[in-house]
């Protein structure tokens, strides 16, 4: 991934918050709190993981992308976006 430094530290700092809400999740589950809260928590996680995916998503899009069509490769470009968002997507 190549981006700028801001942009990689922001990424990083959402995912320290993942990290910290992942050890909240399995704390708990650990103390058998409620299970809609624990589910809402889960669905905070996950949201917050796709925000992630899908900045580095548009990363590789404005870049890897870019930089293969002004290559004049558009054929490989669009095998390149088609495998990432299959993949994002999975």
């Amino acid at each position: 991934m190549s981006s700028n430094n801001s942009d990689k530290d922001k990424l990083l700092q959402r995912l320290k918050r993942i990290e910290g809400q992942i050890r909240g999740i399995h704390r708990m589950v650990s103390e058998e709190q409620y299970c809609v809260d624990i589910l809402t928590q889960v669905a905070a996680a996950r949201a917050a993981l796709d925000q992630v995916g899908l900045a580095i998503f548009e990363n590789h899009t404005r870049e890897c992308i870019m930089k293969a069509l002004s290559e004049d490769e558009s054929e490989k470009a669009i095998g390149q976006l088609m495998e990432a968002m299959n993949r994002f997507l999975k």
